[in-house]
């Protein structure tokens, strides 16, 4: 069994993979050491990649409506759609919305079908919600999108800035990185961001700016440099353009402590040496791209960039946005970073040869995904093609998206899952293929190039998304230009065309690769395009300098009605809409429901505790969440998550809720700050069911699921009476109830006596713990009465929530380690095997083991 060397498929670090295949659909996952992104090391997501390339719910077959067809039925229909669209619409009237899940030769083919031979700019990626602020910002100050950093550069850094990054949960490994520089270097870490994350926590500096404030702080850092007589005026002269009134017009308040903000500018003046990390808590704003321009602002004129352990670094969220990037991905972009002059368009047309074979090559910028939905809930785009993506919950404004997808004439959906939010509004689903059986290339947030190489073959029908596209572009008579016999075939071509990004000033260029061999190809190592510091021989502008953008701080109205400021976000080992983190029990035990934190003073203004249910209502809509009440929000700020679908819940619905509001210059729409209200939900009754079967509750004030060893855990809540008939599969039943308590609980053994599901609900009392029972699933060694009970006759020890997912080890365990002696991450590792692994739980053992010397410290 010989492992192969592929890529991981989450988070924008890129991380290498050796996996080891050991059966028709499992597979060994290590950290492939040789990998210059991770050098071994992975996060709990993608240690556990394993656990979800199963079979399991995926989409085999293609599907027009309801019912199977075949490919040719298929890809007719389609092609046949799109055709029809066109001839009485106009090329605008079709989009092809895309994802950073794609690999790149995906991408590359999709574009080309859109901008090259539809004629239509009207292509954009989720991407557009993630990154767009970042691209946008790189385009202003350096003249191409381009990352000017290296991962080698956090390393070298003796200061780090941490902005609107959560880096210990969003992006592990970068932690790790991170953590082994402060230990070796002593590099000192800030973190900026308005909630006190766990990332936040571990920070030499937290600055806990106000929702949008980042504008208004990096101004008036950049301003006090200046007063410092830190700015570099030689790298001004030389290598920038700085705007007349400039700094006249950094003035203004900060919004930060003093105290705290002289704090930062001293580290900031001290430490030459440092390179500012930015991601989605920048970037997804109203005024994102202003934001990353501010933060280039200040690395443009201190000169810290383009050197070691220096640099403004953008971090991308998906594992190939910057791929998506690279070749067009976003509407707002031709191809190979090219934009929509005239000389512009004649050399991609010319290489395309879509001048022969089409009507024309797209004139201008398509529409940026929240515009692209308007414009089909408006019914100026008829036909949508979603890859890769489930924009039904992932946009912001989700419920108006939703009415979008059902007025559309025609919704295509290629995806690998059968049951999504988005794919319910489809005409047609195509099945692709999934992580594990993928062949291509993806692009990490350093500007690396690594292979994805497939583990198993095709399952079913499915196919890759860029063979699928090629496939109806054929059929819509331009099969000679999308004729690649292979994904190495598309890539060449690719690499190819950014000789066209060289001859207009660009930065791109992989032709060292267009003639890559398909073993060439098969055998290509990870390697880095543009070296380290891709801007270190001049900027690709007119005049090779850099421009430092005047950018000022936004304005936030005040709203009475929703005076709660919303920020979403991701949970630590959970993935975008849970399509494929959701199928790992090891996964779902961090958060198994979608929880609403706030402040302690806000949750008792509402009559809220710990754990009860809240619904969070905004101008768009409203979402029920569990509650969570802590002291990391700011008062007057609430958090939520971004995963839950209707395919795991009717609650914890995140997207529902922020606005269509967008960047002006990214069109990038703004998760992290939008108005809200919360409002206690008192429910008559509160439940949860462990089943081997995965029921749909209908009529439930609330329920979740969460994936568990042998089924599924529920959670449940309602008024009036429960239809147990509905959520209990048939067998041998076994059933207590006190009517006085409001208790019921129901038990149901299988043919063979084992658990196939267990109810238990009150409605005014306690709940036994779900682990044990949810453990019982599938087991038959359980009497009734325990089973009723919730728990075994003989108690086993309570090891608390699971802490660390990689290992299994509960804050019980981590606690009677740190009783026993182990008063540090390191002993408590040595110990327990707890944070040894992807690190992202040691922010939470070392709150644990500061709560434990508390406990020491107290008089007996």
């Amino acid at each position: 069994m010989k492992a192969i060397r592929t890529t991981c498929a989450y988070c924008g670090v890129g991380c290498g993979i050796s996996a080891t295949v050991t059966g028709a659909r499992s597979v060994k996952i290590v950290g492939d050491k040789d990998h210059p992104a991770n050098f071994g090391k992975l996060c709990s997501k993608g240690t556990h990649l394993g656990e979800t390339v199963g079979l399991e719910g995926r989409l085999l077959h293609p599907m027009i409506g309801e019912k199977q067809a075949n490919w040719d039925e298929a890809l007719g229909h389609v092609a046949g759609k799109m055709r029809e669209c066109i001839a009485e619409h106009g090329p605008d009237s079709v989009a092809f919305y895309v994802s950073g899940q794609l690999l790149t030769e995906d991408y590359y083919v999709a574009n080309k079908l859109m901008k090259g031979f539809v004629g239509s700019g009207n292509i954009d990626t989720n991407s557009r919600l993630c990154m767009a602020s970042a691209v946008a910002a790189h385009n202003r100050a350096f003249g191409e999108d381009v990352v000017p950093c290296s991962y080698d550069d956090l390393d070298a850094a003796d200061l780090i800035l941490l902005v609107g990054s959560n880096t210990a949960w969003c992006h592990p490994v970068i932690w790790q990185r991170i953590e082994k520089a402060r230990e070796q270097r002593g590099t000192k870490l800030v973190v900026i961001d308005p909630r006190r994350t766990e990332t936040a926590e571990q920070a030499d500096l937290h600055v806990p700016i106000a929702p949008d404030g980042d504008v208004a702080l990096f101004n008036a850092l950049l301003a006090e440099m200046q007063a410092r007589g830190l700015v570099d005026g030689g790298y001004l002269a030389n290598h920038v353009d700085v705007p007349e009134g400039f700094w006249a017009g950094l003035g203004g308040d900060h919004g930060v402590d003093q105290a705290i903000f002289a704090q930062l500018a001293d580290l900031v003046a001290a430490h030459p040496r440092m390179i500012t990390l930015f991601s989605q808590g920048a970037n997804q704003s109203t005024s994102g791209t202003d934001k990353g321009n501010a933060v280039i602002n200040l690395h443009l004129a201190t000169g810290r960039i383009n050197h070691s352990g220096a640099g403004p670094f953008s971090i991308t969220g998906q594992p190939n946005a910057m791929g998506g990037r690279e070749v067009g991905g976003l509407a707002n972009m031709l191809a190979c970073h090219l934009g929509f002059s005239e000389s512009e368009r004649a050399d991609v047309a010319a290489f395309w040869h879509s001048s022969d074979l089409a009507p024309n090559l797209c004139s201008g910028p398509g529409l940026k995904a929240v515009d692209m939905f308007r414009a089909v809930h408006d019914g100026q785009i008829k036909f949508l093609w979603v890859m890769a993506t489930n924009p039904a919950v992932s946009m912001p404004d989700a419920g108006f998206v939703r009415e979008a997808l059902a007025r559309c004439p025609t919704v295509v959906v290629s995806d690998v899952m059968a049951d999504t939010d988005t794919g319910r509004f489809a005409h047609v689903r195509l099945p692709a293929l999934a992580w594990a059986e993928k062949d291509g290339t993806v692009t990490n947030s350093e500007r690396r190039i690594s292979r994805q190489r497939a583990l198993f073959s095709a399952p079913g029908e499915t196919r890759a998304d860029w063979q699928i596209v090629c496939d109806v572009a054929a059929l819509m008579g331009w099969g000679e230009a999308f004729a690649f016999p292979s994904a190495a075939a598309v890539f060449r071509e690719y690499a190819a065309m950014t000789a066209l990004a060289g001859k207009h000033g660009k930065v791109l260029d992989l032709t060292d690769w267009a003639d890559l061999s398909e073993h060439g190809y098969e055998t290509l190592e990870p390697f880095q395009w543009g070296g380290e510091y891709p801007l270190a021989n001049g900027y690709p502008t007119p005049d090779g300098k850099a421009r430092m953008i005047a950018v000022t701080a936004p304005q936030v109205q005040a709203d009475p009605q929703f005076p709660l400021r919303l920020n979403t976000g991701r949970y630590r080992d959970q993935w975008h809409t849970m399509t494929r983190t959701g199928l790992s029990p090891t996964l779902s035990q961090h958060r198994r429901e979608p929880l609403l934190e706030a402040h302690p003073e806000d949750a008792a203004a509402q009559g809220l505790v710990e754990g009860s249910l809240a619904r969070l209502v905004s101008p768009q809509g409203s979402a029920i969440f569990r509650v969570n009440i802590t002291t990391a929000q700011r008062r007057g700020e609430v958090f939520v998550p971004m995963h839950w679908t209707d395919v795991m819940g009717n609650g914890g619905r995140g997207n529902r809720l922020p606005g269509q509001g967008t960047d002006p210059i990214s069109g990038q729409p703004g998760f992290k700050n939008s108005a809200a209200r919360i409002e206690p939900v008192k429910p008559e009754w509160r439940a949860f069911l462990v089943t081997r079967e995965m029921p749909e509750p209908e009529g439930l004030l609330y329920w979740t699921r969460a994936r568990v060893a042998g089924g599924w855990l529920y959670e449940l809540a309602g008024d009036g009476l429960i239809d147990a008939e509905a959520l209990l599969p048939a067998g041998d039943r076994m059933e207590a109830a006190d009517h006085t308590l409001g208790m019921r609980r129901i038990a149901v053994r299988d043919g063979s006596g084992d658990l196939a599901a267990a109810l238990f609900l009150t409605r005014s009392g306690h709940l036994p713990k779900r682990e044990w029972a949810a453990a019982q699933l599938g087991l038959g060694e359980a009497s009734a009465a325990e089973l009723l009970a919730g728990r075994p006759s003989t108690p086993a020890p309570d090891r608390g929530a699971i802490i660390c997912v990689c290992h299994g080890v509960g804050e019980q365990d981590i606690t009677a380690a740190a009783c026993d002696g182990a008063l540090t991450v390191e002993t408590i590792g040595k110990a327990t095997c707890a944070g040894t692994n992807c690190g992202s739980c040691r922010p939470a053992i070392t709150r644990l083991l500061e709560a434990v010397r508390t406990r020491e410290k107290e008089p007996a």
